[in-house]
């Protein structure tokens, strides 16, 4: 009987097959790293603040890199958040290997691999355009793989430009937020914070004074002098405001040369006190205005349960203008 040896494939044939079962299974691999990555880019899209980035970062890398803690640290803007798994002793560990990876990253490298107390530690350095940033992965059991190097490699393209979104966002939300001649949080800040200050008064009872301060004679520097050294004269007298103040006080430039502080746990005697170091800080300027002197005149009002926003700061004005009728830098308040 004749042997069917066209049945039977040939070395060749065992190499081609081979060689395509090879390909094919790359082709798989691929495929598959495509689909964990468009799950990136779905979970990433949209997202605003550093903090859930970093977190949906961690959570989506979870499912193929085990890891405890993953960092991230802008060397330009100085901007650091971490996201951790793990809990109790070991988390402070954790935090604090990371917080030394990224606070000296190598310079030798993009990547680079260290055990720092059980600890393996793997950092990547990566640029995109206007964000330079460091990424650090913390895990126990062992180092990175290839594969894992692989993929860890494919997102962070994907994840830099989120970064620099989150970034650009702080920064423009800051800068909505002060007043950009001299820096101090502006009408928008109060109008998000005083509801809630005068909520926290009531509930617990606390006493809560507002200042509205208006500077002496500044319109006659604007006048003589221009609105350049104006400028330099509003710059210095917020300066010598925030250094009286307490971290817990709110100082806002309303506008031009007015001002008003909220003081939390503040009654009108103290209140008062700090009234007269505020004069006193401006009239320590010594900044001459024409005929007279910069000062500044503050109305002070005490907030009471049931006056709604709009009358306490209308009441701080009425006492703030007795101020400026009675002689001007002075404070002045409701007996």
């Amino acid at each position: 009987m004749e042997a069917k040896t066209d049945l039977i494939p040939d070395r060749d044939d065992r190499l081609r097959l081979d060689a395509l079962l090879s390909e094919l299974s790359h082709y798989r691999r691929q495929s598959e790293r495509l689909r964990k990555v468009n799950e990136l880019y779905g979970r990433m899209a949209g997202l605003l603040d550093l903090p859930t980035m970093i977190e949906t970062y961690s959570i989506w890398l979870a499912q193929y890199v085990g890891h405890e803690l993953i960092g991230y640290h802008n060397l330009d803007r100085q901007r650091m958040h971490m996201y951790c798994s793990c809990h109790g002793p070991r988390r402070r560990q954790v935090i604090e290997i990371a917080e030394n990876q990224l606070r000296e990253p190598d310079d030798n490298g993009r990547q680079c691999f260290t055990e720092v107390e059980g600890f393996f530690s793997h950092t990547w350095s990566f640029t995109s355009e206007g964000c330079c940033g460091v990424l650090v992965l913390l895990r126990r059991d062992n180092h990175i793989s290839g594969e894992e190097m692989e993929l860890i490699n494919e997102s962070l393209p994907i994840l830099a430009d989120p970064l620099k979104r989150a970034l650009d966002y702080e920064e423009i939300f800051a800068q909505a937020r002060r007043d950009p001649l001299t820096g101090l949080p502006n009408r928008l800040v109060f109008e998000e914070r005083i509801g809630c200050i005068m909520e926290q008064a009531r509930r617990h009872h606390h006493p809560l004074t507002l200042a509205a301060l208006d500077l002496d004679h500044f319109k006659e520097i604007n006048d003589t002098m221009g609105h350049l050294r104006g400028d330099e004269v509003l710059k210095l007298v917020a300066d010598a405001l925030q250094e009286q103040i307490r971290l817990t006080d709110l100082l806002v430039r309303m506008g031009g040369d007015e001002f008003l502080v909220v003081l939390p746990d503040t009654d009108m005697n103290a209140a008062r006190y700090l009234g007269e170091r505020l004069c006193r800080a401006v009239d320590a300027l010594n900044i001459r205005a024409g005929s007279g002197k910069l000062g500044i005149s503050i109305g002070l009002a005490q907030w009471t349960p049931g006056m709604d926003r709009d009358r306490w700061m209308e009441k701080a004005d009425d006492i703030l203008y007795q101020a400026k009728a009675g002689g001007r830098a002075r404070v002045a308040m409701v007996n």
